[in-house]
């Protein structure tokens, strides 16, 4: 693994600290990166929430998400809940929690200090204001948003306009975790270090493209939120519209921050605006109703969330980027909840040899798949012959780069080295407002369809990968969707 360099001393306040993510996700990566010595002494966790608790009891819920055990383990915990307090305060600012953490964070100006908002995206505008009201955002401040930044275009600028007013552009970090997956950054790599695809990286040698992110899980804890937002809103704005741009964007000159953001910006602009006219051809969405989940029998999601929904939790898309790169080659996006594993990955599938003299056929053509999780990984799916006397066989084979069998598995997870990225105010790994805006005005011709009665909403058994009418999507094409768990 490559060499852990210690950031700078940062105060981090974690606003939202008793929430699923706070406990789940950040509390876990920042004592990771303590116990690889990349946190030092002197920086300090804050964790503010609205519930009034002693600083030793919020170390003690802490410590049941970290399962620390016994041990060196053990000890580093006890060393690093030492670091971790706790500040009850609201965000409308009344409270005496805002004057305590004013008081906590005076007299060093100049040290880096985030704030993370683990918080619901409605009052990132009321926190920025208070933090301001409070002469919190000194000059070396940086404030993390996680997704989604709004529910659509109108509600994103809001939220952008009044975070903008107390934080500059290059001090805002809009938070996509997919975009710190080791995968995920290693597909640059693969494009622009690698004189293999390069050349064949366009509409002369792809045929189409498939990205896919699916759950097993149902709407569970997040049943409200789910319910509101749904799975276009959820994961398709910011997820899978990411992981396309890193498909489809221009080699930037450099990879600067905004040379990178720059060249995503236009795929997102490049991308053809789906409307009533064409959302039927191009757009499924389903709900899942009771099946079985890894043996185990579920409800529907009108019965998980106790009444008659018409949210999606599945959606399928054909997606076309009008560029001279891409001209004609579709890319094909699914994402759905209570599907039939957990799994992340990006299908590149090469077009056809022009004469195929060994018969192997269509159905054998190269893909390369790109695995973001579970099992993170590269392979390229290649035919050969099958070895042995009696004739000429072909055998569709992966050349396999897996990660658990190449590489050290002690290396950060997105948070751990999400939240180092903002620590070093390196912003190649988040979203730039006009990215986030942009992406925001696609999807809103989807929801405008929607809600103009465009589409049905069709129906898939939990644990099954989504509804008829997203293979036939593809099937109309003479085109399948890959699933690389079983290739």
């Amino acid at each position: 693994m490559a060499e852990l360099v210690p950031v700078d001393p940062f105060d981090i306040i974690v606003f939202g600290a008793t929430g699923d993510l706070a406990l789940r996700k950040l509390i876990p990566a920042l004592f990771h990166r303590w116990c690889d010595g990349q946190i030092s002494e002197d920086s300090r966790i804050i964790c503010a929430s609205r519930e009034e608790m002693e600083r030793e009891a919020f170390q003690t819920l802490a410590a049941t998400h970290i399962n620390p055990g016994e041990g060196q383990r053990a000890d580093r915990w006890r060393e690093f809940a030492e670091k971790l307090d706790y500040l009850a305060l609201d965000a409308a600012g009344n409270n005496s929690g805002w004057s305590k953490l004013a008081d906590t964070l005076s007299g060093d100006a100049q040290k880096i200090r985030l704030y993370y908002l683990a918080l619901p995206p409605s009052i990132y505008g009321q926190m920025c204001a208070a933090l301001a009201r409070h002469g919190l955002n000194s000059p070396r401040s940086r404030i993390v948003l996680e997704k989604p930044i709004g529910s659509n275009f109108h509600t994103a600028r809001e939220i952008n306009d009044r975070v903008g007013a107390v934080f500059p552009e290059d001090g805002i970090f809009r938070i996509d975790h997919y975009l710190g997956k080791e995968t995920v950054q290693n597909l640059l790599i693969l494009r622009f270090a690698n004189h293999l695809f390069e050349p064949l990286w366009n509409s002369n040698g792809i045929d189409h493209v498939q990205v896919t992110v699916a759950e097993s899980l149902g709407a569970g804890q997040r049943a409200d939120y789910y319910d509101r937002s749904g799975a276009l809103r959820d994961m398709v704005q910011n997820h899978l519209l990411q992981l396309l741009c890193l498909v489809a964007m221009e080699p930037p000159a450099s990879l600067d921050p905004d040379a990178v953001r720059t060249e995503k910006l236009k795929v997102l602009r490049a991308l053809r605006r789906i409307d009533p006219h064409n959302i039927a051809q191009d757009v499924v969405r389903a709900q899942y109703h009771e099946g079985v989940v890894s043996g185990e029998s579920v409800t529907g999601y009108s019965d998980e969330v106790g009444h008659d929904s018409r949210t999606e939790t599945f959606v399928g898309i054909r997606a076309h980027i009008d560029n001279w790169r891409w001209a004609g080659v579709p890319f094909y996006l699914r994402t759905g909840k209570r599907m039939s594993a957990r799994r992340s990955e990006i299908i590149i599938q090469f077009k056809d040899i022009p004469h195929d003299i060994v018969g192997a056929g269509h159905n054998h053509p190269n893909r390369l798949v790109i695995r973001l999780q579970p099992d993170e990984g590269v392979k390229l799916m290649l035919v050969t012959k099958d070895p042995g006397p009696g004739g000429l066989r072909l055998r569709y084979v992966p050349l396999n780069l897996s990660y658990a069998e190449h590489f050290d598995q002690g290396y950060p997870d997105a948070y751990e080295r999400l939240l180092m990225a903002v620590v070093r105010g390196n912003l190649s790994l988040f979203m730039r407002r006009d990215e986030v805006e942009t992406a925001w005005r696609w999807i809103d011709g989807i929801i405008d369809a929607w809600d103009q009665g465009q589409t049905q909403l069709y129906g898939y058994p939990a644990g099954t990968d989504g509804p008829t009418q997203s293979a036939l999507m593809l099937a109309r094409e003479d085109r399948e969707w890959f699933d690389a768990h079983h290739s």
